[in-house]
């Protein structure tokens, strides 16, 4: 198996189901990985919309992607400051922690008694 070019994306193409190309501009510098367009944290504010639009329909395959480049992302940070990524909490929730499916509206709290006494 031959290893990857380190600035390669896996998956930064990606086929939609009506066979069109969708082409990111907020792509990751690695290793830093700071998006190369806008210079934030990656996944950027525009490539998470970007991500979300290209992965409609596949909740699960955005989240395996996103896994993907979290563990590429602990990897490259690490080699670069071992001491600076002991705490992998933050770039769990940077990578992982917002493409969750929206929670459905809660159950309104009925308060009805049953007429059952002791309750």
């Amino acid at each position: 198996m031959t290893e990857a070019h380190p600035d390669a994306v896996p998956g930064h193409r990606h086929t939609s189901k009506q066979g069109e190309k969708a082409q990111r501009e907020h792509l990751p510098l690695r290793p830093l990985w700071l998006c190369r367009t806008c210079g934030q944290p990656w996944p950027c504010g525009r490539a998470k919309l970007d991500l979300l639009v290209e992965y409609q329909g596949s909740r699960v395959g955005l989240c395996l992607y996103l896994a993907t480049l979290l563990c590429d992302a602990i990897d490259d940070l690490h080699r670069l400051n071992p001491s600076a990524t002991g705490n992998t909490a933050g770039l769990f929730d940077r990578f992982l922690g917002w493409p969750r499916a929206p929670h459905p509206p809660a159950a309104p709290d009925d308060h009805v008694q049953t007429g059952e006494a002791g309750s």
